[in-house]
């Protein structure tokens, strides 16, 4: 059996660029782009990914693969799967930067261990918040909907040539705001109590000084820190479940489908 030149040129456009595009997105994704998952995993699920996908993929009409054009087209795919994938980052941020606010805050920063995921150490509470929302990103199918969006990406922005909207990009950076909003409004309540001790401890320095404040209150402090959190926790799922729906459409925004 014999296969033309341009037929394999275009089962090669069909099955490369598609595979730069899914497997950006699959190594920064939340959960399987963390440092602690081997490249050869992420690599072969993208593979696996790809395979399936080609069949019901629209034909690649740049088939161009031996030029520079080709170094232009691959990363253009390169920058549409890591902006997929950044969405679900931004995500997961959202909740280490809450805990990393309310460690600081009561004390807990010391205890620290080593993030998985980008391999700094970072303060416990903020690698508790990640694994809940991890696992909470996880149960929402939240893998299963990464793929299915760069898939669908497939449809709205075809492998052709032609560049992608700049706007795209600025829909990224001014999401990264709401990163920061949720994060402070889950570290809020915890705050304002935290303040409220701190006060108390002023008015007791100020009404008996012979008291030592710093063997008395920094226990103090780091047991209301823990009882504050725990009583805070419910307010977790609410955030989480908002900052999802506000991923769901920045990337509805980004592929072109309605969320």
């Amino acid at each position: 059996m014999e296969f033309p030149f341009a037929v394999i040129i275009q089962w090669l456009s069909d099955f490369l660029l598609p595979l730069v595009r899914i497997s950006s997105m699959i190594m920064i994704m939340a959960g399987l782009g963390a440092k602690n998952v081997p490249s050869r995993i992420k690599l072969g699920l993208a593979v696996v990914v790809t395979f399936v996908a080609v069949p019901m993929l629209p034909p690649a009409t740049f088939n161009n693969l031996f030029s520079f054009e080709m170094i232009l087209v691959v990363i253009q795919q390169m920058l549409i799967g890591v902006a997929i994938g950044f969405a679900s980052v931004l995500l997961l941020n959202t909740f280490v930067l809450a805990g990393q606010i309310l460690a600081m805050q009561t004390g807990l920063g010391f205890a620290s261990v080593v993030d998985p995921s980008n391999g700094l150490s970072v303060p416990a509470v903020g690698q508790f918040y990640l694994i809940l929302a991890t696992l909470l990103f996880f149960v929402f199918n939240g893998h299963l909907m990464m793929i299915q969006m760069v898939i669908h990406s497939f449809e709205v922005l075809p492998i052709d040539g032609n560049w992608w909207a700049v706007d795209h990009y600025w829909d990224i950076v001014t999401w990264g705001g709401w990163m920061f909003t949720t994060a402070l409004v889950l570290a809020l309540a915890p705050l304002t109590a935290m303040l409220v001790i701190n006060m108390s401890f002023g008015v007791m320095t100020r009404a008996a000084p012979q008291l030592n404040i710093f063997s008395i209150g920094f226990p103090f402090t780091l047991v209301a820190g823990l009882v504050i959190i725990w009583a805070t926790l419910g307010n977790f799922m609410t955030q989480f479940e908002f900052q999802w729906l506000k991923m769901v459409e920045l990337m509805c925004s980004l592929v072109g489908c309605t969320p």
